[in-house]
């Protein structure tokens, strides 16, 4: 397993006690804090900041222990969301011609597609609209080489046991608002998404359900996250490629206004470490 040195971009944890990696991967591509010398926002960095899913890298960070890769984004998410599809973008948004084909989706009138240009409490991000240079160089030199890394780890892993499993790592405000498409609610502890069904074998996300749901936590599943870009891409169940999203609820271990941690995270950390544990012992066994 051979990669370009993208350590800007993102970080690749290999199993630490193994050179055998188990047929899992877990990505945590919205944890990044890095935030790019050219990104030019003009709005407050916590405003920024309320779009990462903060230490979402450190709650997995015992992935490797487990014998199982890790990925990390080093850049943040509200300067390119790599789980948007490199073409979610307005030409409307652009301040001068792009002759590529860009294909926005829902997301970019809420300001939150491939380049957020809004914030969570509806700020403008920029004084000016992003150009067609901007656009091109976010996708060349944060997108793909991100995406390069999930898809190759996805299709080695593949290619070593006959299948493969992908944990997509994500976190959630604890209430969302009158801007969600499902309304102003308090949500679950956990949301698995797995696009209905269409993403990951239906025994793999039981699996992450049951175990959180005997650890006492509340669980839902496709609602109101089912998982986007990352889940759908390169999943294909029916070829053995199986990818499910999970979001924690981020009041579970930090303060979300502060974006701090919790007094107690370090005793909520095992209960994620034990959910990763579950999972990649599920990837094992479907070969035993």
């Amino acid at each position: 397993m051979t990669y370009q040195d993208n350590s800007e971009v993102f970080n690749l944890a290999l199993p630490t006690n193994s050179k055998d990696p188990a047929p899992i991967f877990f990505d945590s591509p919205h944890s990044g804090t890095d935030y790019p010398a050219d990104f030019d926002y003009v709005v407050p960095v916590l405003d920024l900041r309320t779009a990462e899913d903060a230490f979402i890298d450190d709650l997995y960070s015992e992935v490797p222990n487990l014998g199982a890769i890790l990925i990390d984004a080093n850049f943040p998410r509200i300067f390119l969301d790599t789980n948007r599809s490199d073409l979610d973008f307005s030409h409307d948004h652009l301040e001068d011609t792009h002759d590529g084909i860009l294909e926005p989706s829902q997301k970019v009138d809420m300001g939150k597609g491939l380049i957020w240009t809004r914030v969570i409490n509806n700020s403008e991000i920029y004084d000016r609209k992003i150009t067609a240079a901007e656009l091109i160089h976010r996708v060349e030199s944060y997108w793909k080489p991100y995406h390069t890394a999930i898809e190759t780890t996805f299709m080695d892993l593949h290619a070593k046991h006959g299948y493969a499993y992908h944990v997509n790592c994500h976190s959630m405000p604890k209430v969302s608002t009158i801007h969600d498409p499902e309304g102003p609610m308090i949500r679950a502890d956990f949301v698995l998404g797995d696009r209905d069904g269409t993403t990951c074998e239906p025994g793999f996300t039981h699996a992450a359900r049951d175990h959180l749901v005997a650890q006492g936590f509340s669980v839902e599943i496709n609602f109101p996250y089912k998982g986007a870009e990352l889940v759908r891409r390169y999943s294909d169940p029916s070829n053995h490629l199986h990818s499910l999203q999970i979001e924690i609820n981020r009041s579970l271990y930090m303060d979300e206004k502060a974006i701090e941690k919790r007094a107690d995270y370090e005793a909520f950390k095992p209960a994620i470490t034990n959910l990763a544990a579950t999972l990649i012992d599920y990837a094992k066994a479907r070969n035993s």
